[in-house]
């Protein structure tokens, strides 16, 4: 008991100096662009917040250690509160668009490092994937956010779809089905970081941006579509339960 103790410990300060970090990256960046009371309060809520789940997460997971690829996620945490911060701070002034960018790319170039990393570590879980994963899924929340208000209010559809997936499970439980690995589901996620990346820079004219958004929509809406088709008729086809050893030996004779 005392040993596990131990390990929870050492788990907890690691959350803890995750939001230490994040806090250092608005003290840092607070005075640097000026950045007003949302950006201030915004990336704050975001450190505690991140700080309070993973360090409940960690301890009901019981690992023994935090691991260097979650450490790598926390690291992209990190940048993604700076990202959050940045975009809630855009609705008061104009934060530098260089950035903005600058970080929401190097979070989406960690994206694939942290799985290789646990790969090769052998430290792979289901706390580091899953951590993994709502990262990813914020990320692009607040990314459509600071999109739409260039475009329009229906890029939240982008950020918005994994939270309404999540919300829809609730109510139809066979939507909580384990999907099979696919390499089409994962490249389309990794899009939208990188199409919202590049309309949220303004290198590009509007119509441009408008087109390169609108794909991201149409291929996420298919993945989803294709996901939740494979889910209802997994659910909707009966299983055949298994046959007894003896009732073969019947049949056969």
């Amino acid at each position: 008991m005392a040993l596990n103790n131990t390990y929870d410990a050492r788990l907890q300060q690691e959350t803890a100096l995750g939001a230490g970090v994040q806090i250092l990256l608005l003290a840092l960046l607070g005075p640097a662009i000026g950045m007003g009371p949302a950006g201030w309060l915004t990336g704050l809520v975001f450190a505690f917040a991140t700080w309070a789940v993973l360090s409940r997460a960690v301890h009901r997971s019981r690992l023994r250690s935090f691991g260097p690829a979650n450490r790598v996620t926390l690291g992209r945490a990190t940048l993604v509160g700076g990202v959050t911060a940045l975009v809630a701070d855009s609705f008061e002034s104009a934060p530098p668009v260089t950035l903005l960018v600058a970080l929401t790319a190097v979070a989406l170039l960690l994206d694939g490092v942290d799985g290789k990393v646990a790969r090769r570590t052998g430290t792979s879980s289901a706390l580091g994937a899953r951590f993994d994963m709502e990262v990813d899924a914020f990320l692009i929340l607040v990314l459509s956010v600071y999109v739409a208000t260039q475009l329009g209010p229906w890029v939240l559809l982008i950020g918005g779809m994994r939270y309404a997936f999540v919300a829809a499970a609730r109510v139809a439980p066979w939507l909580n089905a384990p999907l099979p690995p696919s390499f089409a589901r994962k490249t389309v996620a990794a899009v939208q970081g990188v199409c919202l990346l590049l309309a949220g820079s303004e290198l590009l004219p509007h119509p441009v941006n408008l087109a390169i958004v609108l794909s991201a929509l149409g291929s996420l809406m298919w993945s989803f579509g294709r996901d939740v088709r494979w889910l209802w008729r997994t659910f909707r086809t009966p299983v055949a339960a298994p046959v007894e050893p003896k009732l073969l030996e019947l049949a056969a004779h």
